[in-house]
């Protein structure tokens, strides 16, 4: 998105139904998810103030759970968590559609989420005992677990599998930005006046404000998301015959061995206090009369407009700094912004004082979102490594792992309720001032109290921020990495196509390309940046970035050669000569084979990359092993019983040609009710009832057949890794062979380009 005003519409039209060279998705694709996540923004923006947390006005401040009951009841909801994710997780890696792996969970998630949301409202709470209340905000959160979260991590997740590109992910999150946070932005600003209007009163904790708003916000969110469902298209880097069935624990171990994983959870673990300031604001309007209710609606305009201009520089501040230093700057430059809160709540009363807080609060948000901004962009490049490394996509399973950070959540989830407490949120407190005690947070109407609790909950924020940076010294996946392990994926998917007869034109001659570009510049050594020797700044900045990227091919080119030659080394050749073993023993004897035992494999040499990768891959296979004579011994104590890939191949062939199918007759019965032709309307619909028939039949199989295949794949995985490997061998020394398709690759593309 580096193109200036006049040159972004001309490539905006060019490339709105086409991608632009090296790129993956089109503008109409980039403008519909953008569009859909604004929908789903809504939908979060009202699910999100109904999910149980420390701090929730509504069903704090508004509904009257005090802190503690929601404590037990948060600890309740997070639990309840753990199987539903587990089941989401599941579901999403296990889903091969014509429609995608994430956009068909926009209409079954979005549905469900939208209904509860309103169900939510609708509670009569006012003749609710307080046990009442804590059952029905604990019901609604149990489903809030699994179909909102579901909901969300599928507009969260899309952009992995949108794109390859981690520049390129980079921009689209920036424009989806400034996009979607406008049904927030509008929102947050009519909200505090609209309360105003409907209760005559200054306040937004009444539940009928919530009850005439957010049921045709939840509705127009979700019609909005479904933009997102019928306009874009999942990309996956992925060989076509790829089959991948997971669970759990095989998940767990494999993702065990990524660090960039841990490292950004740790990071999130570890800066839970952060957000602990997060109400200040609100309770300064509603508690001590800071502004008026339109002051209040321009004020959250102002703090809410700060996340939008992180949006336009995002892109240029990772081009030229990366990530990781980004990320480092940005989340220690926030411990010192947060610090500027703590003069400004000690003057709560003192007029005009809210305008202060709004100066913090805006300089605080811009540059908590600008490290934010690249939360979704890490993700992916994350999941690419997890690929790279073990050579399974398991997107999904990311989510079961993160589990723990729930127990972590559960151990520190009591930290702020504590805090809440001990400052003077507390019925004793209340009782004390004067109040009943039955809202505890009346307690915030004294000036006093509010300073003392506000000071302690930004004290709070600076300590989780500070805590929050430290893991990110230690991310080093740079996007020169990134770039190079797609590029690899590219050519191991390429290798794998071509063993089993599927391989297209299109990815050949892309591959192609990959392979004769890592040929130029693999062998050659990277320049050092030219000093400022009387240049020009403008003739040293062109310079400094042609030898960036010069660098970067060379890098690039490194790693794909470095791929290419990886069954020539001694380490690979060892490795090689078991795989042999493996697939001489057969199903059968496999199991058989002598193993290492785990001192000796930790014992191997790792000095080189080549002696690193061998020793992960010998711990990885032994864990296989193990995992594979346990199920062995469960499911095929008589012997191991080969599964029949020729299933499942006919299975998802007839599920494609039924939704090609069903897609087909539902644009005749479309067509039929526009030209009021009654008769084929009903042949349609009749068609469409048998199709739909067909749909669950076809499902069903599907489901045994894949439950079939994973027992088999838990028991027989080293044996098959192993002939996979071998199989990989082979095609890597037939280079020249499929190298020698490339001409004839491209002028049947340029012939299907010129009749298009």
């Amino acid at each position: 998105m580096k193109e200036k005003p006049a040159g972004l519409l001309t490539a905006v039209k060019s490339n709105w139904k086409t991608p632009a060279p090296g790129r993956y998705m089109t503008f109409r694709e980039i403008l519909s998810f953008s569009m859909g996540s604004m929908g789903e923004k809504l939908v979060s923006y009202c699910v999100s103030q109904l999910i149980i947390s420390i701090g929730n006005v509504i069903i704090g401040n508004t509904i009257g759970i005090e802190p503690g009951a929601m404590y037990v009841i948060y600890l309740i909801g997070v639990a309840s968590g753990f199987p539903l994710t587990a089941l989401r997780a599941k579901m999403i890696d296990n889903t091969r559609s014509m429609k995608g792996k994430y956009r068909p969970y926009i209409v079954t998630m979005g549905i469900p989420t939208t209904v509860l949301g309103i169900l939510f409202m609708y509670m009569p709470y006012e003749r609710m005992t307080s046990f009442g209340k804590c059952l029905a905000v604990l019901l609604c959160n149990i489903g809030f677990q699994f179909f909102f979260y579901f909901y969300t991590d599928v507009f969260d997740s899309m952009i992995n599998v949108l794109s390859p590109n981690s520049i390129e992910r980079s921009d689209v999150l920036s424009v989806k930005s400034v996009i979607e946070n406008f049904s927030p932005s509008i929102a947050n600003i009519l909200l505090p006046l609209a309360a105003k209007w409907i209760t005559g009163e200054n306040t937004l904790y009444n539940m009928q404000v919530y009850r005439t708003l957010y049921p045709p916000m939840l509705v127009l969110g979700f019609a909005l998301s479904l933009v997102a469902y019928v306009n874009t298209e999942e990309k996956i880097v992925q060989a076509k015959t790829h089959v991948i069935r997971v669970r759990f624990s095989d998940a767990f171990r494999a993702i065990a061995h990524n660090r960039y994983f841990w490292i950004i959870s740790l990071a999130g673990w570890l800066g839970f206090l952060e957000s602990s300031n997060a109400n200040i604001l609100g309770w300064m309007y509603n508690y001590q009369n800071a502004c008026s209710e339109v002051q209040y609606a321009v004020i959250t305009a102002i703090v809410g407009n700060a996340s939008f201009w992180p949006n336009l520089v995002a892109p240029f501040f990772i081009r030229k700094y990366g990530k990781k230093k980004v990320l480092v700057v940005t989340n220690v430059m926030n411990v010192f912004f947060l610090l500027l809160m703590l003069p400004v709540v000690r003057k709560a009363g003192q007029p005009g004082i809210v305008w202060a807080l709004v100066g913090c609060l805006f300089i605080n948000n811009f540059i908590t979102s600008l490290g934010h901004l690249l939360g979704p962009g890490i993700q992916a490049d994350i999941r690419d490594y997890q690929q790279y490394v073990t050579g399974e996509r398991i997107d999904g399973m990311f989510a079961v792992v993160g589990l723990i950070g729930n127990v972590v959540s559960l151990a520190t989830g009591s930290v702020l309720p504590a805090i809440y407490s001990r400052s003077g949120l507390n019925a004793e407190t209340a009782i004390a001032l004067g109040y009943d005690g039955a809202n505890v947070y009346h307690v915030l109407y004294n000036t006093g109290y509010f300073v003392k609790i506000c000071s302690v909950l930004v004290l709070a924020s600076v300590v989780g921020a500070a805590l929050n940076v430290i893991p990110y010294f230690f991310y080093d996946l740079t996007e020169t990495d990134q770039k190079g392990m797609v590029q690899v994926l590219k050519i191991r998917a390429l290798f794998e196509d071509h063993a089993n007869g599927v391989l297209s034109d299109r990815a050949l001659v892309e591959t192609v390309d990959i392979i004769r570009d890592a040929e130029a510049f693999g062998n050659e050594t990277p320049a050092a940046l030219p000093p400022a020797d009387g240049t020009s700044r403008k003739e040293l900045k062109a310079r400094q970035k042609e030898i960036k990227e010069h660098n970067e091919k060379i890098a690039i080119g490194k790693r794909v050669l470095t791929e290419l030659r990886r069954f020539e080394t001694k380490e690979a050749e060892q490795t090689l000569e078991f795989a042999w073993q493996i697939e001489k023993a057969g199903p059968d004897g496999f199991l058989s084979l002598p193993l290492p035992d785990k001192a000796q494999i930790k014992a191997m040499p790792r000095e080189t990359p080549a002696q690193r990768e061998a020793r992960r891959n010998r711990l990885m296979q032994r864990e296989s092993f193990a995992t594979a004579a346990r199920a062995a011994r469960k499911f095929y104590p008589e012997g191991l019983v080969p599964f029949d890939n020729a299933v499942l191949d006919a299975l998802f062939k007839a599920e494609d040609d039924n939704a090609l199918a069903l897609r087909h007759a539902m644009a005749a019965l479309k067509r039929a009710k526009e030209k009021r032709l009654p008769e084929a309307a009903a042949a349609a619909k009749a068609q469409i009832r048998q199709l739909k028939t067909e749909e669950r039949a076809i499902a069903a199989k599907i489901k045994k057949a894949s439950e079939e295949y994973t027992v088999y794949y838990r028991a027989a995985k080293p044996y098959m890794d192993a002939c996979k490997l071998l199989r990989q061998s082979e095609s890597y020394r037939r280079l020249d062979e499929i190298t020698a398709l490339y001409d004839g690759a491209k002028a049947r593309i340029a012939n299907e380009d010129a009749d298009e």
